[in-house]
């Protein structure tokens, strides 16, 4: 693996207003390391099979606006997913929204833990207990359309995700609602399913989060990753500021 880190940090900055807000972003990167060959045509690489569009810039957008620290996935979901338990269906995926991925066939799932899932979840790990009270937001993002559910409409500019701690949730979600966005609770699926590095970071260990899912034609150019960091930055400061 030639020493290579699977991931980027982001420093939050001492005496910024964001200074205690960590963003995670699990889908931050489409980047295949040298050495794992996907078997994919690479415009599959550019489609939300392989990354979460748009969140890597909307978390530098935040980071600048307000301070806060990142910890950005430096591999594509379609080498190893890391919002995926170790144990899970789908953690090296074998098709994506109808799109078979031929390389991971056979592969060695234990070397790709080792080389890079439990190294970016280790540095979440890390940049987490080095703060009194971190506040998390999970960065991702959704597709309008899945290729393989064309009649599913998905009319939200965002979602809101999370499994048993809603207290974020409860203050975000009317907050952008009054910004002008469509919010979907628990849209357009559910963090009692797909919440697994939350699960593991924030939950379990009692810190709290908000959990967003943008989406992806709102972000998907400068333009509209700005637009987006303007409406969350006050938004995220003020769940912060009520309950981390």
């Amino acid at each position: 693996m030639n020493g290579f880190q699977p991931y980027e940090i982001i420093a939050p900055v001492t005496g910024a207003p964001g200074e205690s807000i960590v963003i995670v972003a699990d889908h931050a990167s489409n980047h295949v390391p040298e050495g794992v060959n996907l078997g994919v045509a690479p415009d599959v690489m550019t489609q939300h099979v392989a990354i979460d569009i748009g969140v890597a810039e909307v978390t530098r957008r935040l980071c600048e606006q307000i301070g806060c620290g990142a910890v950005l996935a430096g591999v594509s979901r379609l080498v190893i997913d890391f919002n995926r338990e170790e144990d899970a269906p789908g953690l090296i995926p074998l098709s994506s929204d109808g799109i078979p991925i031929p390389g991971n066939h056979g592969v060695d799932a234990e070397a790709r833990l080792a080389a890079y899932y439990r190294p970016y979840h280790d540095a979440v790990a890390h940049m987490l207990a080095g703060m009194a009270q971190p506040f998390i937001l999970s960065l991702h993002s959704f597709t309008p359309r899945l290729a393989s559910r064309p009649d599913e409409a998905r009319p939200w500019d965002m979602g809101i995700l999370y499994n048993r701690d809603d207290r974020a949730a409860r203050i975000a979600i009317p907050a952008l609602q009054a910004a002008g966005l469509n919010v979907g609770d628990q849209l357009p699926y559910s963090g009692t399913l797909l919440n697994a590095t939350m699960n593991r970071h924030a939950e379990t260990p009692g810190r709290v989060y908000l959990g967003i899912e943008m989406r992806q034609d709102h972000v998907g150019d400068a333009q509209g990753a700005a637009r987006m960091a303007e409406i969350l930055a006050p938004v995220v400061l003020a769940c912060r500021n009520s309950l981390a």
